[in-house]
């Protein structure tokens, strides 16, 4: 029941293996290491703090009951993200609820630790608020693919396994829905 090999702390797969030969405290930690990202992701689906915290902890307990079906070799946090999302879309569409995206999310990122000046941390939080109104605008799959890859910061090959669709369907929707909100944020300088 390790946590820690030679020193260094277990590999994400490492944990997953373990916690597959019922290594409780190994699901435990790698349930730590993505509890964030899990709640990120589950968020920016449905939307909502609460529905994400629940979808999050489903996801969690879904794939523990899943450990067995992971392909050993594979990545496990694409994996693990990806039924989280599902977890996250199944509540939104029992719910009926439509995605009211990463205002929070966004706020939630970490900053460099810097303090910006006050004339500064202004501009960024009128920027911020123009960029997500802009956002919000967009369909529900544009918002979905520009938060994952922006707000969650996910690669294309996460967001690839997180939606379950090719890495070159990731690269074509992700193009499309930056292009449509360049374009919203146009309409907006041009009327604002």
């Amino acid at each position: 029941m390790a946590t820690r090999v030679e020193g260094r702390p277990l590999t994400d797969a490492e944990l997953i293996d373990a916690a597959r030969r019922g290594d409780v405290a190994a699901y435990e930690e790698l349930v730590r290491r993505y509890e964030q990202l899990a709640f990120r992701t589950a968020f920016l689906v449905c939307g909502d703090a609460e529905e994400a915290r629940d979808a999050a902890q489903e996801g969690f307990v879904n794939a523990y009951g899943a450990l067995r079906g992971f392909r050993a070799g594979a990545e496990p946090r694409p994996w693990l993200l990806r039924i989280v999302a599902n977890a996250a879309r199944n509540r939104r569409r029992a719910a009926g609820r439509r995605t009211s995206l990463a205002l929070r999310s966004a706020q939630d990122r970490p900053s460099d630790g810097a303090a910006p000046s006050p004339e500064a941390a202004v501009l960024a939080g009128e920027q911020r608020a123009e960029l997500l109104a802009a956002i919000e605008k967009l369909g529900d799959e544009d918002r979905r693919i520009i938060a994952l890859r922006w707000f969650a910061d996910l690669s294309e090959r996460d967001i690839s396994a997180v939606l379950d669709v090719p890495a070159g369907t990731v690269k074509s929707r992700l193009s499309r829905a930056m292009a449509r909100l360049r374009g919203v944020m146009r309409g907006s300088e041009n009327h604002g």
